[in-house]
């Protein structure tokens, strides 16, 4: 298998082309400042992955700004700190706060010369909004959880893309899904019938971060440890 086997490559957003990991630690510093914390920041995503993955099972309707300000008064009864609804609305809105990867934009426009580029997500319109701006680039389609009602690793998020991306002639052997979360992405992209691409922002580090761990045997037909190496790969492939 090649990657110049496939027409469309699908993102996921946070974690992959957006470092929403440093953008949910910075913006967890107010609520761990008001508790006089001093956590470590695996152990600060861990705590988020937990509450977020919950609120999504338990409100898969709620738009993610409102459900990331809901996860930040989770954390704030788990961590012991008094309430505050203003730093949790203030959490919530953090989204376009959130820096891309510094490769971001440079894999994406080389990759955007070869590929169909679409994004499916788990936040709502008006947040990727900011973050696209980020990115300098325009996507083919996007596709968020906020339309589709449900939150990856949802399977119902995954038959929505294929289903749109259907109607403009693309089955499932012209798409590999690109992604850094094994839980919320690899494992339903398989379900689903997809071939998929790992970016690894993570390797070397120990734990899932920001992601709840995947289920046993999950896989990907790639492993890049950034985007820009998969664009590199592209390139030696057209080369080889």
């Amino acid at each position: 298998m090649r990657l110049h086997d496939f027409r469309v490559l699908s993102f996921d957003c946070y974690g992959t082309l957006i470092d929403w990991e440093s953008g949910i630690h910075e913006a967890l510093q107010p609520l761990l400042m008001r508790g006089g914390l001093d956590l470590p920041q695996d152990a600060v995503l861990e705590a988020f992955a937990q509450h977020e993955s919950a609120q999504q099972a338990e409100t898969p309707g709620m738009p993610y700004a409102e459900l990331l300000a809901r996860v930040h008064a989770r954390l704030a009864d788990e961590w012991g700190v008094e309430p505050d609804a203003r730093l949790d609305a203030r959490f919530g809105a953090s989204v376009p706060d959130w820096p891309a990867f510094p490769d971001s934009a440079e894999a994406l426009a080389y990759l955007g010369q070869h590929y169909t580029l679409v994004v499916l997500s788990n936040v709502d319109r008006r947040s990727f909004a900011a973050s696209q701006k980020r990115l300098g680039i325009a996507f083919h389609a996007v596709y968020t959880a906020e339309e589709i009602g449900s939150y990856k690793p949802d399977r119902r998020n995954f038959d929505f893309m294929l289903a749109r991306l259907a109607e403009q002639g693309h089955g499932r052997a012209d798409i590999l899904h690109t992604a850094q979360s094994l839980f919320h992405d690899h494992a339903p992209a398989k379900k689903a019938g997809l071939a998929s691409a790992w970016i690894d922002r993570r390797e070397g580090q120990e734990g899932w971060g920001a992601t709840v761990p995947p289920p046993s045997g999950t896989g990907y037909e790639f492993r890049f440890p950034s985007l820009i190496a998969m664009a590199r790969a592209h390139r030696q492939e057209a080369m080889a």
